[in-house]
């Protein structure tokens, strides 16, 4: 599928109502769950995509979008959801991540993306050379694998517990 701003935009305005309706009410365990040593629960992945939001995605387009001789992106800190020592509630988490997403569409939906717009230009600190095709792309893909990583999580947490039907159960063998 060739990128389309509208169908992307059709799958960010999602996420934030997948997670709610998958994570909301469940026991600790389903939350704060990994894989093991350096792997994230859903709730950190839920801190991770916070943070996006409110450091990476709308502001590399705008860098992207802009007149500025410098149009090099700051990196991103993936981890830090891991050194915000507050831990607000779940369900805090989820409005401030729908709240942001809303406002950061919003915003997108104002700029009047073209085809020129697309093929503009940033500059990844360590990937290089990047268009706001790409960015934009990688945005949905990447809610898309966190929701998947969401799922693949909370399903090993009774990977001990399914028997010999691990055999059929692709999501434990990932």
């Amino acid at each position: 599928m060739e990128f389309n701003l509208n169908k992307s935009i059709s799958i960010l305005e999602r996420t934030p109502s997948v997670l709610r309706e998958l994570l909301t009410g469940l026991q600790p365990e389903w939350l704060h769950g990994n894989e093991g040593k350096d792997t994230w629960s859903p709730y950190q992945i839920l801190g991770h995509l916070i943070h996006g939001e409110k450091t990476d995605w709308l502001v590399r387009a705008k860098i992207i979008l802009s007149d500025l001789p410098d149009n090099t992106f700051q990196p991103f800190d993936r981890f830090a959801q891991d050194k915000d020592d507050s831990k607000p509630a779940l369900d805090s988490l989820l409005n401030t991540f729908e709240s942001i997403r809303k406002a950061n569409l919003s915003e997108l939906k104002t700029f009047g993306i073209d085809k020129a717009a697309l093929v503009k230009t940033g500059i990844h600190p360590e990937l290089g050379i990047a268009t706001l095709k790409e960015l934009l792309s990688t945005w949905t893909v990447h809610d898309l694998g966190h929701i998947a990583q969401i799922t693949r999580v909370m399903a090993k947490q009774y990977q001990g517990e399914v028997g010999p039907w691990k055999a059929y159960l692709g999501i434990l063998k990932q």
